[in-house]
C-alpha cells in the first residue's frame, strides 16, 4: 500500500510541481508578492498531496513565531522545507547556491528572495548572504536556515555550521528552534513514503547577543529534540 500511495504521489505532484514552475515565470512579472503567493500555493498542493495521498499530517506544538525571527530547523527531508514555507507566511529561506544556481528552478528561487549560501564559508560569501538577510529583514520577513547544513536521516545531529553563527551575531534577531521528525515517514532517500504525523516543534524563542558556544548548544538540543525522544524510546 506504501508503494502505491508514494507512486500515486509521484504521478499528481511532480508533474504539478513542473507546471507550477513554468507559471512562476508569469507570475514573477506582477513582482515578488505576487511570486511568493504563487509559491505558498504550491506549497499547499504538496500538503494536499501529502495528506490525502500519501497519509502524511503535519502537527505544529508550540508558539509559531511571529515577526522577523531567525528561524532555525532540523532537515530530513523535502517535506518540512515545503511545509514551513506555508506555516511561517513566505520566510526568506537559506539554500545552498547550487540549487539557487539551478536553471529555471534557481531563477525563481532568487526572485522569491530566497539566500543562497556558499558552503566554503568564505568571508565574501557570509557578507553576500547578511546582504540578502538584512533585505529580507527590510520587508519584515523572517529568515529560514537549516543551520546543520544538509537533509540527515533521522539519529543523526551534526555540527551546525558556520553560517548560522554568522547570521545570528550580525543580524541580532530572536531563534526560533524548530525540531523535525519527518526522516521516517518522508525519507531524504528511497522513494517510498509511509503515513503517519510529522511533528514541528517550536521552541520558546532564544534571545539575540548570546555567545557564539551558548547560542549553537541551545540550537542543536532543539532542532534534535524529537531525535533525542525517538532513542529514548
Amino acid at each position: 500500500m506504501a508503494f502505491l500511495r508514494s507512486l500515486l504521489f509521484a504521478l499528481v505532484f511532480y508533474p504539478g510541481s513542473v507546471v507550477a514552475v513554468l507559471v512562476a515565470f508569469p507570475v514573477a512579472l506582477a513582482g515578488p508578492a505576487a511570486l511568493r503567493r504563487h509559491a505558498v500555493g504550491w506549497t499547499r498542493f504538496h500538503s494536499w498531496c501529502a495528506r490525502n495521498l500519501l497519509g502524511i499530517r503535519s502537527r505544529i506544538e508550540g508558539p509559531v513565531p511571529e515577526g522577523c525571527v531567525l528561524i532555525a530547523a532540523k532537515h530530513q527531508s523535502m517535506y518540512e522545507t515545503l511545509e514551513l514555507l506555508r506555516i511561517l507566511h513566505e520566510p526568506a529561506v537559506v539554500l545552498k547556491r547550487e540549487l539557487a544556481d539551478m536553471p529555471g528552478w534557481g531563477t525563481i528561487a532568487r526572485r522569491y528572495g530566497a539566500i543562497p549560501v556558499d558552503r566554503t564559508g568564505s568571508a565574501a560569501a557570509l557578507r553576500r548572504m547578511l546582504v540578502a538577510g538584512r533585505a529580507a529583514i527590510a520587508e519584515g520577513r523572517s529568515i529560514l536556515i537549516f543551520p546543520e547544513g544538509t537533509r540527515v536521516p533521522p539519529g543523526q545531529q551534526p555540527p551546525l555550521r558556520a553560517g548560522f553563527a554568522g547570521l545570528y551575531k550580525s543580524l541580532s534577531l530572536p531563534v526560533a528552534a524548530v525540531a523535525i521528525d519527518s526522516g521516517r515517514l518522508y525519507p531524504r532517500h528511497g522513494f517510498v513514503r509511509h503515513a503517519g504525523i510529522v511533528t514541528f516543534r517550536f521552541a520558546d524563542l532564544l534571545p539575540p547577543g548570546l555567545p557564539r558556544t551558548e547560542i549553537e548548544a541551545a540550537v542543536h538540543q532543539r532542532i534534535n529534540a524529537l531525535d533525542t525522544l525517538a532513542e529514548g524510546g
